[in-house]
């Protein structure tokens, strides 16, 4: 029998809440980063753009750590298998270490051809190398606590991940104004203040992790086969998520080509998008944790209980954020900028998306559900097929749309906020209403 709606709301939302939290923490370290660096001049807030930029993309692509451990773990002990279920967590974490490590070993190799290739020169080039070689030796870290997340959310705990991620924040800030203006080191006591955090944040997470596992007699040292079966997992959302960055990369050299205003006012739209896709996403979080844990409880009717409440939820939560965004679109792009030009472009950009949060809303919860159900591959896939079809749209703004004004923003968030999600949404929807993503069991 599927859960009664009450039960099941309270279980979301315990799951959400918490999440929500966790998710909003982490980009307050690029923030107050960018507050600190800021006051010792603009080539080292310069710098600091494109190394993060760097960064935030690693991180990026390797978020598949947690989304394939969350779901791992759900299924493991929705089937009663505990001991398989904190193995798998374990195996993550170590290839989670394993990829940081190699990535942070590159990266500081590289760095300068990196900055350089992003445009850095000069000041900003040298300023950009010295905060990206100090806050790598926090990769590592960064995505330890990625896959310890995962393995926590997977045992239905996201209050956990959202303490460690709010001391994390406070922490960083005290660390970087000692380092930066206490000790004088500059940028580079920004990247070695936040890096130094990141790994503290994995230590703790970790801890929690290992001393579960060993209370129930786990092994903590890796498995050739959990490794493998962790990369094999994770492979296809690293795919997903590489579609998903490029149809990003794609909207930004859009707008680049439209004029000085429309790229202005398209990185105030989407820092505003960004920030009310968290709010989503902590939903599409309980929507992994909980369908994994149907399916691997072999309960069907739960898992269509969770994916139908879920999705109500995520449209609803939409609905609201976007009634908000339309609210305050005039005072929120004042806010970001005195010009008025830009001012009315991205006013005219808010109101598109505040629009399309509902969809967003339906979108980010459908790719919960199939991350949670393990169904990874269809996801990488749809994701190509959802890149190609947005193509055409992408081209057609860069070649049609008029230059340098509102119109340019309105035509290039249809695209994006509209097409694309769209787009996303028919291919997972369509999935949804199958069967094929219901394979039960511990697999």
């Amino acid at each position: 029998m599927p859960e009664r709606e009450p039960t099941l709301d309270r279980r979301i939302l315990a799951l959400a809440v918490p999440a929500l939290g966790a998710l909003v923490a982490e980009p307050l370290f690029v923030l107050v980063d960018s507050a600190m660096v800021g006051h010792l001049g603009t080539a080292e807030l310069a710098g600091l753009t494109l190394a993060s930029t760097l960064l935030i993309t690693a991180v990026g692509l390797f978020v598949f750590l947690a989304y394939a451990t969350t779901a791992s773990v759900g299924r493991l002990l929705g089937a009663g298998q505990e001991r398989r279920a904190l193995a798998s967590g374990i195996d993550g974490m170590w290839l989670a270490l394993a990829v940081g490590l190699a990535v942070a070993a590159l990266g500081i190799l590289l760095a300068p051809w990196a900055i350089g290739a992003l445009g850095g020169t000069g000041e900003v080039h040298t300023h950009g190398v010295t905060y990206l070689r100090t806050s790598l030796p926090g990769l590592p870290g960064m995505l330890v606590v990625l896959a310890a997340t995962g393995v926590l959310r997977g045992m239905l705990d996201t209050r956990t991940p959202l303490v460690v991620a709010g001391v994390g924040a406070v922490a960083n800030a005290a660390l970087n104004a000692l380092f930066i203006y206490g000790f004088g080191w500059g940028i580079g006591g920004s990247g070695a203040g936040t890096a130094i955090v990141q790994i503290a944040m994995a230590l703790v997470l970790a801890r929690v992790v290992v001393r579960g596992a060993r209370a129930r007699g786990v092994p903590l040292a890796p498995s050739l086969g959990g490794l493998g079966q962790g990369l094999r997992d994770g492979a296809p959302l690293f795919l997903r998520t590489l579609t998903l960055r490029i149809a990003v990369l794609l909207t930004v050299a859009t707008a680049a080509t439209l004029g000085d205003v429309p790229l202005a006012a398209h990185q105030i739209v989407n820092s505003l998008w960004g920030f009310a896709a968290f709010a989503l996403d902590a939903l599409a979080i309980a929507a992994q944790a909980l369908v994994g844990r149907s399916l691997g409880a072999s309960d069907r009717a739960s898992a269509r209980a969770v994916l139908r409440r879920t999705l109500q939820w995520g449209a609803g939560a939409g609905a609201a954020l976007g009634v908000v965004l339309a609210a305050l679109a005039v005072p929120l792009a004042a806010a970001f900028t005195p010009d008025g030009d830009v001012r009315r472009a991205a006013t005219a950009g808010i109101l598109v998306i505040a629009v399309a949060m509902p969809l967003a809303g339906l979108v980010f919860v459908l790719d919960g559900v199939l991350i949670g159900a393990g169904d990874g591959p269809f996801l990488a896939w749809a994701g190509v097929v959802s890149l190609v079809a947005y193509l055409p749209f992408v081209a057609a703004v860069q070649q049609l749309a008029p230059r340098g004004g509102s119109a340019a923003v309105v035509w290039l968030w249809v695209a994006f906020g509209v097409v694309f999600m769209l787009a996303r949404g028919a291919a997972t929807g369509l999935r949804s209403r199958g069967e094929r993503w219901l394979v039960l069991g511990a697999r």
